[in-house]
């Protein structure tokens, strides 16, 4: 709903669901509770995949960056900070490097490939056709049909076009006048 179609009930609502999300995640760790594989997920952990899986964390950052829905900003602003409370600077600076560094790598190292691989087709393609196109169909003597003289035709079309040959090939139609015409 717009914040103009709100009624009282309705922001209470949306503060009291902020206000327990904050408070979920606001609990300390408590290593001896936790006794987990290395490498597992910890439950702060968790919590942040279930706000993930339930779509929870694009509806903070549409309350974060909408204009209209400034009274909430405080809240998004802590809830975001306790989302980040065990990671350093440091260490999520690095890590989003370091994936998106060896991915783009990877993905450089195959797109190069890739091309690599187009030119050399492309290449292969090309040598096997030749450089230029020859206009030239061929000409052909059509037994039996009789051109102006005693001759037999010369066609110089394709032989593709042979059954749509007529004398009057590439001659201009007679025209007639307009007061002449049916």
């Amino acid at each position: 709903q717009d914040w103009e179609q709100r009624q009282e009930e309705d922001t209470l609502l949306i503060e009291r669901i902020l206000l327990l999300v904050r408070n979920v995640l606001h609990v300390p760790p408590d290593p001896t509770e936790e006794q987990g594989v290395d490498g597992d997920a910890s439950v702060h952990d968790r919590v942040l995949w279930a706000l993930h899986i339930s779509g929870m964390d694009d509806l903070l950052k549409f309350l974060a960056s909408a204009q209209v829905e400034q009274q909430w900003a405080l809240h998004v602003l802590e809830i975001i900070s306790l989302m980040f409370r065990d990671q350093s600077p440091e260490e999520l600076a690095a890590l989003g490097q370091g994936t998106a560094g060896a991915e783009h790598g990877e993905d450089t190292r195959e797109l190069e490939t890739l091309r690599q691989r187009e030119l050399a087709e492309k290449r292969a393609r090309a040598l096997q056709r030749p450089s230029r196109h020859s206009r030239f169909g061929g000409s052909y003597v059509l037994q039996g049909l009789k051109s102006i003289g005693d001759r037999d035709v010369v066609f110089h079309k394709g032989l593709h076009n042979l059954k749509s040959y007529t004398h009057d090939l590439g001659k201009e139609p007679r025209r007639v006048p307009r007061h002449r015409q049916a």
